[in-house]
């Protein structure tokens, strides 16, 4: 029986982290399935969804574990993935661009949890406007949107935040059934 663990990483950033997870993986005859990474402030993170045969993942964790005297923190936790539901939610990509402040990413996660929608990624930073040079706040994200709850409706919600506060938003096409592992 093949099992799904995430894992999760961090450490300084240097050439062949990710070779030396992959590595650890194919080794224990697992699969890299899926996985998000990123350099940030000098660290490189990740999270990444892997199969493994259910009697190499003791194994599969040793290794990685190993990782930490190369100065990298790993963590492995089975999957919990529950049963898609029948119902099918909307998928949006939402960019949001505006004056940069303190709780800002606080007031628009808050706003989207109030409203129901399922965050499924979001990344943001910050840049300086080209005109005025003032210090900008962006975020993207992909959102699951429940019955009822319409594009406009998640326009309007983060708009009233902030009159600076800028607001695109994309259907997305509806993805086929996730396979379950």
């Amino acid at each position: 029986m093949t099992i799904s663990l995430v894992l999760t990483f961090v450490s300084h950033d240097r050439p062949g982290l990710v070779n030396a997870i992959s590595d650890k993986v194919a080794a224990a005859g697992g699969n890299w399935l899926e996985s998000r990474l990123a350099r940030l402030a000098g660290e490189f993170a990740g999270i990444a969804l892997v199969s493994v045969p259910e009697q190499n993942e003791a194994g599969l964790i040793s290794a990685l574990r190993s990782l930490e005297d190369e100065g990298m923190r790993v963590t492995a936790e089975r999957s919990s993935a529950i049963a898609s539901s029948p119902v099918r939610l909307r998928a949006l990509a939402l960019e949001v661009i505006g004056q940069d402040r303190p709780g800002i990413v606080r007031d628009v996660t808050q706003a989207l949890r109030e409203l129901g929608a399922n965050i499924e990624e979001f990344s943001s930073g910050i840049e300086s406007a080209a005109f005025t040079g003032e210090t900008m706040f962006r975020a993207a994200a992909r959102l699951r949107l429940p019955d009822g709850i319409m594009a406009e409706d998640v326009r309007k919600c983060l708009e009233n935040l902030a009159d600076e506060l800028m607001v695109d938003i994309t259907a997305v096409e509806p993805e086929p059934a996730e396979p379950r592992l």
